[in-house]
């Protein structure tokens, strides 16, 4: 354990007053860490999640499978725009195609991209206030 008195004039009301490291806290907090490997891979899916019009796409296509052209008038872009867009969602094994004879439809590529958007427009939305938040569910479930 280390405690020493902050030397660098800490005033800020976010930060510790004073160094203290808890040893046990980090082994455990290390032990949750992905390896780097995996931590490059899923910042990279971050990043792809990152344009709106890539959420727009998977949100569509979490209700049915769609074509190019069928993405390209929801989207309000042109089909090589929105091909581009696939592409880039594609590398990230966001979304999959399959052909149906002159066709090609898009679906999610897995049901985790499905709960993962989810979720994170869920977390957005009790950010804004548009869903209640964990202790007002808690308060409702508890009766």
């Amino acid at each position: 354990m280390q405690v020493s008195e902050g030397s660098m004039g800490r005033k800020d009301a976010d930060v510790c007053e004073i160094y203290y490291v808890n040893e046990a806290h980090v082994r455990s907090a290390r032990q949750a860490l992905s390896p780097d490997r995996e931590n490059l891979s899923l910042a990279e899916v971050f990043r792809t999640l990152g344009d709106p019009t890539r959420i727009k796409i998977l949100q569509a296509l979490s209700v049915e499978d769609l074509c190019v052209c069928d993405l390209a008038k929801l989207l309000g872009v042109s089909e090589s725009a929105t091909s581009h867009q696939l592409r880039v969602l594609r590398s990230q094994k966001l979304v999959r195609f399959r052909k149906a004879g002159k066709m090609a439809f898009y679906s999610l590529d897995d049901a985790h991209i499905d709960v993962l958007m989810k979720v994170a427009l869920r977390h957005v939305r009790e950010g804004a206030g548009q869903v209640p938040g964990r202790a007002e569910r808690v308060r409702e479930s508890a009766g």
